[in-house]
């Protein structure tokens, strides 16, 4: 059997941990393929940050991936970067880059029934109004509410996900009343920590569908690679994975098994973002 030549890796990027979701997603449904996952666990959040912050911040991430991995294409798992940066990135390089916002506005766009579709998300994200936007951009009759929830991150990074925990259970139900209150039937996951707080979330609002951006992302990107060319030859072998942090790399590891569902395959390698 010939074996095909190895295509260049697929890079993921985020602010810190939240993105390794994504990966989770991409790995199920694209398992052949090499990925390099970046986090900036250094400058994490970026939820809070200025615009011009995030913009900058996001173009030395993506700098990063092409330079030292060759990426062909990136997948930015990063709501805050995707709802402020997007653009920039796409029009500065060569490279196709995808983002959660477009692809998790489609899927909820299929999921409604009554039309009435709540975002959470960071301050950041839901200031862009970009969901609104991409929402509107599909049936400008939809009725979009935004929720900020600042402390869902740090309660996922901190392992607070349980929905039997009156913590995450607690806040919540302060973030979600205003969805509740508003009928929302459809309610779009909009960082990608936020999938880890599913069963909780479930538990706050029964019956409502939860659009994960991190698998919408994925789909769109098994979408993107099926376009390319196809090689001569069979390759049966799984993919790889590199993972690089701006930041001391154990707690990164250490975390990463929640969101991977797996424990860490090799070592994670600090780099100096600043340099790029």
């Amino acid at each position: 059997m010939t074996q095909r030549i190895r295509k260049r890796p697929i890079g993921v990027f985020d602010s810190g941990l939240g993105g390794l979701s994504a990966v989770r997603r991409i790995r199920q449904l694209l398992p052949g393929e090499d990925l390099v996952y970046f986090g900036d666990t250094g400058r994490v959040p970026y939820g809070t940050r200025s615009r011009d912050t995030i913009r900058r911040y996001a173009a030395q991430d993506l700098r990063f991936l092409l330079t030292e991995a060759d990426c062909r294409a990136v997948v930015v798992a990063c709501g805050t970067v995707s709802a402020n940066a997007l653009d920039d990135l796409g029009a500065a390089y060569d490279v196709p880059i995808i983002g959660v916002i477009e692809p998790a506005a489609r899927a909820a766009a299929c999921a409604t029934r009554n039309g009435r579709i709540a975002v959470i998300a960071t301050p950041s994200t839901i200031a862009s109004e970009a969901y609104t936007k991409a929402l509107h951009a599909i049936d400008p009759s939809y009725t979009v509410i935004g929720q900020a929830c600042a402390l869902f991150v740090p309660l996922v990074e901190n392992g607070f996900v349980s929905p039997d925990d009156p913590i995450p259970l607690a806040v919540a139900e302060r973030y979600l009343a205003p969805v509740r209150e508003a009928g929302a039937d459809t309610l779009i996951l909009g960082c990608t920590h936020y999938p880890l707080l599913a069963e909780v979330i479930a538990r706050v609002l029964p019956g409502v569908t939860l659009v994960d951006t991190g698998r919408e992302a994925a789909y769109a990107l098994s979408e993107l690679l099926a376009q390319e060319p196809c090689d001569a030859g069979t390759d049966t072998e799984p993919g790889t994975m590199r993972f690089f942090v701006s930041d001391e790399p154990q707690g990164f590891a250490n975390a990463a098994a929640r969101f991977l569902g797996e424990a860490l395959p090799i070592a994670v390698q600090r780099v100096n973002i600043e340099a790029y």
